[in-house]
């Protein structure tokens, strides 16, 4: 189901202000994202700026689809408990994704998204998953993924608690930008 460009965006102005406020969008960039969030419905049940979508209407998005942190993502982003996403929370993960966003907001969406177990660092296990999931199929050996998590923590645990607390975590961004410049979706 197309959407023209003539529909019409149900916000107000003290709305559309706020959202222009909150993030790094114009007006005009608000509509194409708000088009994008509506694009996710049907017929049979359309989206409107009201609407809570489910994580598996979120994955039909192609930026969430292929990627291996698509249920971090909605579950970072998510205001509600219920792991479903507003408009408002949509248009948040659209801007923190948006190239324009800066290093540091990526960084902490980033850091959240590999906290697997929400404890506020990255711990071994969190960084196994986040090894797990990058090489897909390709699994590596135990002994390979200890050897890695090692490294990593060599590298980056300035106070050896065998953690990665957050201001490490912007330490490796600086060191390693690339890591924050592939958290980009178009729009």
């Amino acid at each position: 189901m197309g959407l023209s460009a003539s529909v019409e965006i149900p916000f107000t102005k003290d709305e559309l202000a706020l959202y222009r406020k909150l993030t790094i969008f114009t007006k005009n960039e608000i509509r194409v994202v708000y088009r994008k969030f509506q694009s996710l419905g049907t017929e049979e049940e359309p989206v409107t700026k009201d609407s809570q979508l489910s994580r598996e209407t979120l994955y039909k998005l192609k930026e969430l689809n292929v990627n291996p942190f698509k249920d971090r993502i909605v579950t970072v982003f998510s205001s509600k408990k219920d792991e479903t996403l507003s408009f408002e929370d949509f248009l948040d993960m659209m801007s923190v994704f948006n190239e324009k966003a800066s290093k540091e907001l990526k960084a902490e969406y980033a850091f959240r998204m590999y906290d697997f177990d929400d404890d506020g660092f990255i711990g071994s296990e969190d960084i196994k998953e986040i090894i797990n999931r990058l090489t897909g199929k390709e699994k590596l050996q135990e002994t390979d993924i200890e050897l890695l998590i090692e490294n990593i923590f060599d590298e980056s645990d300035v106070d050896d608690d065998s953690k990665i607390s957050y201001p490490e975590f912007e330490n490796i961004v600086v060191d390693c930008p690339e890591m924050i410049t592939r958290f980009r979706f178009r729009l």
